[in-house]
């Protein structure tokens, strides 16, 4: 499996400076709240390394890599495209960079997307890439990276939450496996 060392490396190689830095940021973020929510940090490491790394790549291209692994990719193809890398990023992880661990593998998959049952893994990889310090301010930021220190499941909500209003208002269709996500978490937090 490859190295958190060198995952750094392929992400410095394939991502624009500005890709990169994000990645690095969202690597500072997610194993600081592995730590504090008691995720495996050197997971979160990697997943947040290996996160975007097909995320600038053309559409064909990641058209391309679902139709060479079908099984692999099952039916990311027919999600909204701009969630489309983090499938993609799991099948090369899993195929090119020999990430045999499933729960990185699937932190990868659902870092744009969530999941119904996501892990804590899960969860750390999608809000750290979501609110990661160079993110610009949306509504609810502020709100977001404080409950994420105390309640991360409730975090990862309201910023599900917040994208679903985004995408909406921008008159697009929002994914029916985030919906499923935002269900699953909020049912969680009913019962604490």
């Amino acid at each position: 499996m490859i190295s958190v060392d060198e995952a750094k490396r392929l992400a410095k190689k394939n991502l624009s400076p500005k890709r990169y830095e994000h990645t690095c940021n969202v690597r500072k973020l997610a194993v600081k709240l592995a730590k504090a929510h008691g995720a495996d940090e050197k997971k979160a490491a990697l997943a947040a390394l290996l996160h975007d790394i097909p995320k600038e790549l053309p559409r064909d291209r990641l058209l391309q890599i679902f139709t060479e692994n079908a099984i692999i990719a099952g039916n990311a193809a027919q999600r909204p495209a701009p969630v489309w890398h983090g499938a993609a990023a799991a099948i090369l992880a899993q195929t090119q960079y020999g990430v045999d661990d499933g729960e990185i593998l699937s932190a990868i998959r659902c870092h744009t997307t969530g999941k119904p049952d996501m892990t804590v893994l899960e969860q750390v990889i999608y809000l750290a890439d979501a609110i990661e310090p160079t993110r610009r301010d949306y509504p609810g930021l502020a709100q977001i990276r404080a409950l994420a220190q105390t309640n991360l499941s409730a975090a990862v909500l309201l910023s599900m939450r917040r994208t679903r209003e985004y995408v909406l208002s921008q008159g697009h269709a929002f994914c029916p496996q985030t919906e499923l996500a935002m269900q699953s978490l909020a049912a969680k937090e009913e019962t604490k």
